[in-house]
């Protein structure tokens, strides 16, 4: 058994919660994937760490689609591991967006058409075929650092619905027949295409589930791991919606959702208290308010005050808020009430504004703009796993590789930021200088430098054939070897 030394403490912990047949194989992937350069497939992975792959190829492909474990268990351990950086006095700030990766094939699983928001624009539209991983991430501030780094803890794939015709949806197909003319026929059931499938309780369920949905599973999940934590859930535009607000709505101890708004949503005011006389059901909502564009038209002069911006920044910001009820009508007649606090914000220099909400009214239109600046650090987490752990370079196609692929390289970009926590914390680690600019701060790409440093020096190395003269390599000659064996780039 591969033992590791006491810097790489957090692989070490995810590998114990494994099976005893799956535990070697994690390690060395896990360990080959920090250390390869490029596409990260799993012959390039065992290339890279050739003196620690002493098992069949095979073995290691099949590690993601046959070996039994469970992605939740290291999931809820890598979680635990986060939360541990955040004081249990302060709320915990979590990150909820999406990410398409591109993946072509005839047989990939999962694959479809999404909107790519890095190549699309307001007046253009750029499509991509391959997966749509939503992500949820937990705000921390690691040692010797000032900005906040978004880990990723839990990760699911959005399947899209399946493409059938509309006629065979309903039962029926057009066949065309020898005359040329187009006729209906019924087919039976064993012949129609596998739209839904039942529960336990015989309930149909829908046949694919949003991204909102998933995530708001995921928000379940983390509240049923930790529920004595405080979360505030910062999501994009993609997220307004009335059901996850609803759900934060309803576990409003656990959990505040702030996000982007609708201009033009339908607001009211809450219900006022019924007579006990009076007969029928209680009103839902009250009296129709102005949406919130109309309410900032008719405001005047907005209150002007200096606010946190992304890029540890401050601008000078004009707000407006106010409260109402969100409602949205549901399918049995009756419809649901979100309580929000709406806030309008418009920078006073270049003229960008948005609106935004919060499902606990007690917070103030400037902590909401706050908070939800923080929510750009996802946004430098995915393009710093794309450019240095290959996210979009896996080629797996079958159903249970593709699901554990994408989630294992996200979370692998939170194991290499906590092993470089500790690291930092026990000697200084150097930050790699660009000739471009001064970097006054370490990134992600350090991190991995350090990272790597330590898995070839202590691991590597010390089992290539011919160790004991590798040993006696002149530190003058070993450190330019190691910083380029540990390049980022």
């Amino acid at each position: 058994m591969l033992v590791l030394p006491r810097d790489l403490g957090v692989l070490e912990d995810l590998r114990s919660k494994l099976p005893a047949t799956a535990q070697e194989h994690f390690l060395t992937l896990a360990l080959g994937c920090i250390v390869a350069m490029g596409r990260r497939t799993v012959i390039r992975i065992l290339w890279a760490i050739r003196p620690l792959a002493d098992a069949d190829p095979s073995s290691y492909h099949r590690f993601f689609s046959a070996t039994h474990w469970s992605l939740w268990t290291l999931a809820k351990v890598l979680a635990a591991m986060v939360l541990e950086l955040v004081p249990a006095d302060q709320p915990v700030i979590m990150e909820g967006d999406d990410t398409v990766t591109r993946h072509r094939g005839k047989k990939v699983f999962g694959k479809g058409w999404h909107r790519d928001a890095v190549q699309s624009s307001q007046g253009h539209l750029h499509m991509m075929l391959g997966h749509k991983w939503v992500v949820l991430a937990i705000n921390v501030k690691l040692f010797g650092c000032s900005r906040l780094w978004a880990l990723p803890v839990l990760t699911a794939l959005h399947v899209p619905p399946p493409k059938e015709p509309r006629a065979a949806a309903h039962g029926q197909v057009r066949r065309q027949t020898k005359a040329g003319k187009a006729t209906d026929k019924n087919l039976s059931r064993s012949k129609l295409p596998v739209l839904r499938k039942r529960d336990g309780a015989g309930v149909l369920q829908p046949r694919c589930k949003s991204p909102c949905l998933l995530l708001r599973q995921m928000l379940a999940v983390m509240i049923h791991w930790f529920p004595d934590r405080k979360f505030i859930l910062l999501g994009d535009g993609g997220f307004a919606s009335h059901d996850l607000a609803w759900f934060c709505r309803r576990h409003r101890r656990h959990v505040t959702l702030i996000a982007r708004f609708c201009p033009d949503a339908a607001l009211y005011t809450l219900p006022s208290d019924q007579a006990p006389r009076k007969r029928g059901p209680r009103r839902t909502k009250g009296l129709r308010l102005p949406s919130p564009q109309e309410s900032v038209a008719a405001a005047g002069k907005l209150r002007e005050t200096n606010l946190p911006w992304y890029g540890q920044g401050r601008r000078d910001v004009r707000v407006f808020s106010a409260c109402g009820a969100w409602y949205r009508c549901r399918g049995s007649g009756r419809g649901a009430v979100v309580p929000i606090r709406w806030v309008y914000g418009r920078e006073t220099k270049k003229g960008g504004e948005g609106y935004f909400y919060s499902t606990d009214p007690t917070l103030s239109g400037e902590q909401i703009i706050t908070w939800f600046t923080e929510r750009w650090c996802i946004e430098v987490t995915f393009q710093e796993v794309r450019a240095h752990l290959g996210f979009h370079t896996p080629r797996q196609r079958c159903r249970r590789s593709v699901l554990r692929t994408g989630p294992c390289l996200l979370g692998l970009f939170t194991v290499v930021s906590l092993i470089y926590a500790q690291i930092a914390k026990k000697r200084n680690v150097k930050i790699h200088a660009v000739p471009c600019y001064a970097k006054t701060e370490p990134t992600f790409a350090d991190a991995l430098v350090a990272v790597r440093r330590v898995i070839w020096d202590q691991v590597i190395l010390p089992r290539v054939p011919g160790a004991a003269i590798v040993a006696k390599i002149p530190p003058r000659l070993k450190n330019p070897l190691l910083d380029h064996l540990t390049a980022a780039a």
